[in-house]
């Protein structure tokens, strides 16, 4: 998680980029000023990005046209000379989608998935909102390593049911003695939704973690059958617990954390309104800026 420092400097550069279009309430970017502060340093690596996030527009079947407008702009040169560039006027949600297809272990990146997905500039809002994208984040990894484990315990003659043991003893590993079902008991989770739906981004972590880790022995050691497993998966979630119990944390003492489900909902309605503030009036394509 970003601190706010670097939360407080990057939404400055970010604002200062910004621009309104004229007659009207919609914020844009220029390409250029926004492929220096996103880290690109060769304006064919961030197009690259562009042509990707206009791929997205397509396939979201939206019209590019309204968030991509290719412009030419009059740059200053050495002595007095000006030199035409092109440029792309980008709309809100246009530079979301570029975001989206960054890298995101950079941090200017990880935070304009969360700037542009956002119509308010109050840093205490973006902070909330980036602390949700790491949850998400967080969870989405957690449910690729369970796919994983999954694939690799039925390689190795364990069923479904047997799945379900292994994880659940598990999490009874890590939540102190408490299984699955007694942690979704104990933080209201409702009837057939997962428990890590509800937990917070720390707990998912240390359930990916030690999950990670039982992937890894699993074939490194080609285990084989429900116990072996068992007794690996158990043995990872007891280490991690310790590691979390040694920086006083105890994980089934943490409080339920707001349903992922319902904020990823949120999350794509918020994108829609986006999507349809946002957009440039058609009369803007093949526009000039002299």
């Amino acid at each position: 998680m970003m601190n706010k420092i670097t939360i407080l400097k990057l939404q400055d550069e970010f604002n200062q980029i910004s621009s309104i279009l004229e007659d009207t309430e919609i914020e844009y970017w220029y390409a250029r000023d926004l492929q220096k502060v996103l880290g690109y340093s060769e304006w064919r690596n961030f197009n690259n990005v562009i042509d990707k996030a206009k791929t997205s527009c397509a396939t979201a079947k939206i019209d590019s046209s309204y968030h991509f407008v290719s412009i030419n702009k009059t740059i200053d040169m050495p002595k007095g000379a000006t030199k035409k560039i092109d440029d792309i006027m980008l709309t809100r949600y246009a530079c979301y989608l570029i975001a989206q297809n960054g890298d995101s272990s950079k941090e200017p990146i990880a935070f304009a998935q969360t700037y542009f997905a956002m119509q308010t500039r109050k840093q205490e809002l973006l902070e909330q909102r980036l602390e949700l994208e790491d949850r998400l984040n967080a969870r989405a990894k957690l449910t690729d390593s369970e796919t994983e484990l999954s694939k690799n315990i039925f390689e190795r003659g364990v069923d479904n049911r047997g799945f379900g043991i292994i994880r659940s003893k598990g999490d009874q590993a890590l939540f102190g003695g408490n299984n699955t079902q007694n942690m979704k008991d104990k933080l209201g989770v409702p009837k057939g939704r997962p428990l890590a739906d509800f937990l917070p981004t720390v707990t998912i972590t240390a359930k990916n973690l030690a999950t990670e880790i039982t992937n890894h022995n699993v074939k490194q050691h080609d285990l084989q059958g429900q116990n072996s497993i068992t007794t690996e998966h158990v043995t990872n979630n007891t280490n991690i617990r310790k590691l979390l119990d040694d920086s006083g944390i105890k994980p089934e003492e943490l409080p339920a954390s707001k349903d992922l489900k319902k904020l990823e909902r949120a999350v794509k309605s918020n994108e829609k309104k986006m999507i349809k503030e946002s957009q440039f009036p058609k009369k803007l394509k093949g526009v000039d800026d002299e």
